[in-house]
């Protein structure tokens, strides 16, 4: 009967025979090495759709305001990333950061809002 190697480290297994691991460091380990590339880039879109909204937030605490696009820009914001986009009858496209949200005016100013229904 062949032995069976651990997934992970290599070492010979005993135990049952559908065991893939020594034991659950090396199942942890082997788990965690396979998902770390998905992982990551989750986990920097949300860093990055995070920082959106904190910034939104905090040059809104009123709920709506006008705001200069380089002012948003130099705090950091990442204009490629949001949640979601809210069309009006008018044809206008407001991109939300989770409940916060801005419209481009013009090539220099944004509206932004707060979405108080959700």
């Amino acid at each position: 009967m062949k032995k069976k190697k651990c997934l992970h480290c290599g070492e010979e297994i005993t135990g049952r025979a559908d065991k893939k691991f020594c034991d659950d460091q090396c199942r942890n380990s082997f788990n965690n090495k396979l998902n770390s590339d998905n992982i990551n880039i989750v986990r920097n879109i949300n860093n990055i759709l995070r920082k959106n909204r904190r910034i939104l937030e905090s040059m809104n605490p009123a709920g709506k305001t006008k705001v200069k696009k380089d002012k948003l820009l130099t705090k950091g914001f990442d204009l490629k990333y949001h949640t979601h986009t809210y069309l009006t009858k008018e044809n206008a496209v407001y991109y939300f950061c989770y409940d916060q949200g801005f419209l481009e005016l013009d090539k220099e100013w944004f509206l932004l809002v707060k979405n108080e229904k959700e």
